[in-house]
């Protein structure tokens, strides 16, 4: 069942901490109703990879607001810090609306996960928000991933911003390529013990594609194995 609650809202923003990230108020990040809580960077709610948070912590200490700084250096210092909340916006999955703080401008705009800008609202792109829960399904002529509401989709559809490596896309439309070509295959020999050796080699795939797909997916969103139709 596909997650309807709204995001938690994430404040990027380098004061001196040792981390960053902020869970602030969804209506006001600017002004919220309490003070933001800092989220340590190895909180098991964001369950962050080390070479994201340790690159997090290094631009954490980098803070503008405590030293005199150029526009140079500050322009410098806003390009690296959205680079890095976009990394984090795509690893954590839409579970999260992150937002960074732009230090010029003293605003909090929404991390695209499509383009390099930063947006007044959370879904400044028409495309559908991507899935919560995607399920890995091999069935012919069917795209690999499915997701409900949503049917099957291609690993690579830009529509989903799922981000998945060329290695792994490419992986599973060579899964899907070989569950198509089984399948003719017996509809030609009508080789039942043949039929059913191929499957098992393809559903031991199929449940490692799901756990790579987990992987680089992250904790915003879960995979499950849907096995073979």
């Amino acid at each position: 069942m596909t997650n309807t609650s709204p995001p938690d809202h994430l404040l990027i923003r380098a004061q001196g901490q040792p981390s960053p990230i902020y869970a602030v108020d969804s209506c006001d990040p600017v002004e919220p109703h309490g003070p933001p809580r800092n989220i340590p960077l190895d909180a098991a709610e964001l369950a962050l990879p080390d070479g994201l948070a340790q690159q997090l912590a290094e631009w954490s200490q980098t803070c503008p607001a405590h030293k005199p700084i150029s526009a140079v250096e500050l322009r410098t210092h806003q390009e690296r810090g959205l680079e890095l909340a976009r990394a984090l916006a795509i690893y954590l999955g839409p579970l999260w609306a992150v937002r960074f703080w732009d230090e010029g401008h003293s605003t909090a705009k929404f991390v695209c996960w499509q383009c390099p800008r930063l947006h007044w609202v959370q879904d400044a792109h028409t495309n559908p928000p991507a899935p919560l829960h995607i399920s890995v399904e091999g069935e012919y002529k069917w795209h690999p991933l499915r997701a409900e509401g949503i049917g099957d989709f291609a690993p690579d559809d830009p529509a989903f911003s799922l981000d998945l490596s060329d290695e792994l896309v490419a992986d599973l439309y060579q899964w899907s390529h070989d569950i198509d070509a089984n399948m003719e295959l017996y509809l030609r020999e009508r080789d039942e013990a043949s039929d059913d050796a191929r499957r098992a080699e393809l559903d031991q795939r199929g449940t490692k594609l799901a756990e790579r797909t987990a992987l680089e997916l992250g904790p915003g969103r879960r995979v499950t194995y849907g096995g073979l139709a």
